[in-house]
């Protein structure tokens, strides 16, 4: 298992301790579901719906999902009880160990270094944890229909809750009404045929997401865009069939910006073990010599126009590994071949420093990686061929956007087609907010981070911790207030924790 490791500035705990959000209180008329009815509400969603933070799935994040705040907020206006598959562990499952399940993430003081600055937090399990075993209550009475790592296509087939199959899904393999042959979206729509009144609906994360994760170099892991608008289509009419007097929220996919996951490591400040740096003496002085040399040759070579001459000059490579620590191949280099006395050539490698101009996102899981040497050595730099799960380019980044961007498309025209029931959340509007700072409640921000307390999202850097899904709760109601004419209360974010302080 790859341990993510990145560092984090935090003030002191009696200041992080004092740090609250001030909601005011607001006078409101009586709580009404105006035109809705919010008796029933059923959720269907992956991992954000589901309540996953951390890494894992556990119980103070299970009971504090979006859906749960928002159906809370609903019994105000009528609504019912909101029952959810208890996953019954403190700690959850984060990835295997050398000695078994490990759980959530959770902060950590590196008390290896001896700077005089406070010494850094760095996300780790927790300890042991717990694999996801069968849920034992009544699974007619569930709600809450959020599985981790569900995509649209494996939400509508079988196998997701098949033991023996590939594709099966231990978080809803737990929860099926019948393993094997049933399906989430099936469940979901039976339980809402069963009286259901309301239904929440976000799918379609994982189906560009889990691309991104893996540094763009899966292409299984993207789906098609006609399969996606197919099983979107199937998805939501499902859901749209099983009640036609229900309504519903329909929530957008987030742009991979916002994510902390793929912001927090800064590809020019990866820490350079010295052990892990090229020998001077070995290799890239005897590089930088040629490059020296090409260049020479090109700026005094006369049957050379010098309108062409910048595209043939080669970059040297800075030996400043703190400023420029990773290198990489560019094919977009000029070639360059030195003759040599024996009469062989040498051909200089296509390879320059990285820089801020090449925009490039590292994933949080790949920095161990890259601590450990990979991509630091001329000899291996970083390279699509080579390490294409260690980042992702300025191109990769713009297909990923580019396949969100349509997804959303899907997605709006398909709530667009049944306007009257639906309500489109554009969650980037929301998001986006705290990229810009503008999220707040009275003075205090809530940031797109996970250092507390301001940090909206949980230690994994990919889903919301407890008050920011109070926050996306809120930012929903506020469309089901104007949309239906309702008069949902909003949560208080007080009331809802942020990230721990590091143990």
């Amino acid at each position: 298992m790859k341990c993510l490791r990145y560092y984090l500035c935090l003030a002191s705990v009696g200041i992080l301790m004092g740090c609250q959000y001030e909601f005011p209180e607001e006078i409101i008329t009586e709580p009404h579901s105006g035109q809705a009815d919010f008796s029933k509400m059923v959720a269907i969603g992956n991992s954000l719906t589901a309540g996953y933070m951390d890494g894992a799935l556990y119980n103070r994040g299970q009971q504090n999902s979006f859906v749960v705040i928002l159906a809370e907020q609903m019994k105000m206006a009528g609504g019912g009880e909101f029952n959810v598959p208890e996953i019954n562990s403190e700690t959850g499952f984060f990835a295997f160990g050398e000695n078994g399940p490990l759980g959530r993430l959770v902060l950590t003081y590196d008390t290896t270094t001896s700077s005089t600055e406070p010494p850094p937090a760095t996300p780790a399990p927790i300890g042991p944890g717990d694999f996801p075993g069968p849920y034992t209550g009544d699974k007619s009475m569930l709600n809450n229909f959020g599985v981790p790592g569900i995509t649209l296509v494996t939400a509508l087939i079988p196998d997701t809750g098949n033991p023996t199959s590939p594709l099966f899904n231990p978080y809803y393999g737990r929860m099926a009404s019948s393993p094997g042959s049933s399906t989430v979206i099936g469940d979901a729509a039976n339980a809402l045929a069963n009286g259901g009144t309301f239904f929440s609906f976000w799918l379609g994360n994982p189906d560009v997401v889990n691309y991104a994760i893996g540094g763009a170099s899966n292409p299984f892991l993207l789906t098609e865009e006609v399969t996606f608008n197919e099983s979107l289509n199937a998805a939501l009419g499902a859901m749209l069939n099983a009640n036609p007097e229900a309504k519903g929220v329909v929530m957008t996919i987030p742009n991979l910006n916002i994510f902390p996951y793929f912001n927090l490591i800064n590809p020019l400040r990866i820490p350079v073990p010295p052990a892990a740096r090229p020998p001077l003496g070995e290799g890239l002085a005897q590089l930088n010599a040629a490059i020296n040399g090409w260049n020479q040759g090109v700026n005094a070579n006369p049957n050379i126009p010098d309108p062409v001459k910048p595209s043939l000059i080669r970059p040297t490579l800075s030996t400043d590994f703190d400023a420029y620590p990773l290198l990489i191949l560019d094919p977009s280099l000029s070639d360059a071949e030195i003759p040599l006395p024996t009469g062989e050539s040498f051909v200089i490698p296509k390879i320059r420093n990285l820089t801020t101009e090449d925009e490039v996102k590292i994933p949080l899981g790949a920095q161990a990686s890259l601590i450990q040497g990979v991509g630091i050595s001329p000899m291996s730099p970083l390279n699509e061929a080579q390490y294409d799960s260690v980042y992702l380019s300025k191109s990769e980044q713009a297909e990923i956007q580019d396949k969100i961007n349509k997804f959303n498309n899907f997605i709006g025209t398909a709530v667009a087609d049944n306007g009257e029931r639906l309500l489109l959340v554009d969650v980037n509007d929301f998001l986006g907010r705290l990229i810009e700072d503008t999220a707040y409640s009275d003075e205090i921000r809530l940031k797109a981070t996970i250092i507390p307390p301001n940090g909206a999202f949980s230690l994994d850097g990919l889903h919301p911790n407890a008050r920011g899904n109070a926050f996306l709760a809120n930012f929903i109601i506020d469309g089901i207030n104007d949309k239906w004419e309702a008069n949902l209360p909003k949560a208080n974010p007080n009331a809802f924790p942020g990230n721990d302080l590091p143990r």
